[in-house]
């Protein structure tokens, strides 16, 4: 997937543009292990292109975020911004709300790890303003 001047490499299909709902910009989603009964895991993968990002949400919990490449964002409301970027891993707070995303030049390619499926999985929120997304 060729985002800006970066080619991200990819690992997984790109699959299905993710709603407006829940993201500003275009991400793309595909569950890679989906819940059941015995590993109570969710596993997938996303791809945010340049200036992407999801909406603040919380999980009950928690996620891991495992960066695979590209360059983005990650925020713990209340916390500055934190560049992520390929190899970083990223422990999303059990109902803290965050937001992720792609930077404004780069795109951003991520594997989400949601445990304990059985608790619930996502609670998702309002979107990220342009001011909230910029780095000062």
């Amino acid at each position: 997937m060729k985002t800006s001047n970066h080619e991200l490499e990819e690992i997984f299909p790109k699959g299905q543009k993710g709603p407006s709902d829940f993201f500003t910009g275009n991400a793309f989603n595909i569950g890679l292990v989906q819940v059941d009964s015995i590993y109570t895991t969710a596993v997938g993968n996303v791809y945010f292109e340049p200036g992407a990002r999801s909406n603040w949400h919380t999980h009950p919990s928690g996620q891991i975020l495992i960066i695979t490449d590209g360059k983005g964002y990650h925020q713990i409301e209340g916390q500055p911004i934190q560049v992520i970027k390929k190899g970083d891993v990223v422990k999303c707070p059990p109902n803290v709300r965050h937001w992720h995303g792609a930077s404004p030049e780069v795109g951003l390619q991520q594997l989400y790890i949601v445990p304990n499926t059985e608790n619930g999985i996502v609670d998702w929120q309002e979107s990220v303003t342009d001011e909230q997304y910029s780095i000062k």
